[in-house]
């Protein structure tokens, strides 16, 4: 019977460990999100594992035998219950893997991690290139900014799109 384990690689070598598992004709799954990432001027999306330093690889006893993983490159161990390779939940690891393939891990919104009074610009609609402060989230499409206008601040509610951290 075909069960699921979970397999602790190195730092940051998941990726390298699941191809080389994949390779050796085993079936792993490494779940990961997309998130932004902000480094020197530039933006963009990153795609991280959910689980750093593990991912989960599926065995049948029976038939396989699970000691060449451990002399796998990028793997370190299996987590283990004694000498023997612990069990992963039935089902957890396919649940994991089809939620992380349909996006629910994501942290997408460039304006998450933003607290209220952290600058912010406004990118598009009447109010292009005006900076002004973050106050909240109005809703999921939604947030407030307070702008600078005609010499008094306003609060105003923009689309999320067209708000970047400044």
């Amino acid at each position: 019977m075909r069960c699921w384990y979970v397999v602790y690689t190195h730092a940051n070598s998941e990726t390298r460990a699941r191809e080389h598992l994949v390779r050796q004709g085993f079936t792993a799954i490494l779940p990961t999100y997309k998130r932004w990432r902000h480094h020197a001027r530039k933006h963009e999306v990153v795609e991280r594992p959910l689980f750093p330093r593990y991912l989960f690889v599926a065995l049948d006893m029976l038939e396989q035998r699970w000691r060449p993983i451990l002399s796998t490159v990028g793997v370190c161990d299996l987590v283990r219950r004694g000498n023997a390779p612990a069990p992963m939940p039935s089902g957890l690891a396919e649940e994991i893997g089809e939620r992380a393939a349909l996006g629910a891990f994501d942290r997408l919104s460039p304006l998450e991690g933003l607290r209220r009074g952290d600058p912010v610009r406004v990118v598009e609609g009447p109010f292009a290139d005006l900076i002004g402060r973050f106050v909240g989230v109005a809703d999921r499409e939604r947030v407030f900014v307070l702008l600078d206008l005609l010499g008094r601040q306003v609060k105003t509610t923009l689309s999320q799109a067209a708000v970047s951290p400044a």
